[in-house]
């Protein structure tokens, strides 16, 4: 599956989500349903890479900020949360993760804690739709593991950056002006 498919599933379930008051990780898995087992390994793969890609200390501190702190689990909910908000969003927060300030989820967020942007489920959401459609819980992993075994893949991670204090206000208002100043009500 290459990048435009991937976001093309990412968007239909988007669509039909809005469309039809359904969760997203909802529309999402039934998209996936519609597709090839094989396919839905592929989507899997893709996604990992997506949600990797975003494996950074200045998208984490925008998460940590919006969070109100941000532990390794609820950081990878927070990345798959911005993967379900499409491609947009998503190529926004790859190149500054401070555009979040001008997301209205975030907005709403404020002073409130409630965790937006994190979305557990859509993590998932491939393992959910190998179960749908072949009726077994497992079968998801161990198709993942044939996948993976056949074409080896490289395992090193990301480059994080540089990382920093997050509890030190100065040091988030200088690489997230936008999103201290709203969370924070620190001046850009």
């Amino acid at each position: 599956m290459d990048n435009d498919a991937f976001w093309n599933v990412i968007e239909a379930a988007r669509a039909t989500a809005a469309s039809t008051g359904e969760p997203f990780d909802e529309a999402l898995v039934s998209r996936l349903t519609e597709r090839p087992c094989q396919e839905i390994l592929e989507y899997a793969e893709h996604f990992d890479e997506v949600r990797d890609a975003l494996y950074r200390w200045d998208v984490w501190a925008a998460a940590y900020l919006i969070g109100g702190g941000c532990s390794d689990d609820s950081f990878m909910d927070f990345r798959a949360g911005v993967i379900a908000l499409g491609r947009q969003w998503y190529d926004r927060v790859a190149a500054s993760p401070d555009s979040l300030a001008e997301h209205p989820e975030v907005a709403e967020a404020v002073g409130v804690h409630d965790e937006a942007l994190f979305y557990e489920d859509v993590n998932y959401a491939a393992s959910r739709a190998f179960e749908q459609i072949t009726g077994d819980a497992d079968a998801f992993y161990k198709a993942w593991r044939d996948f993976h075994s056949a074409e080896p893949k490289n395992t090193h991670p990301a480059d994080m950056g540089v990382g920093f204090d997050f509890d030190d206000d100065g040091e988030m208002s200088r690489r997230l002006p936008r999103l201290a100043a709203l969370i924070l009500g620190s001046d850009p």
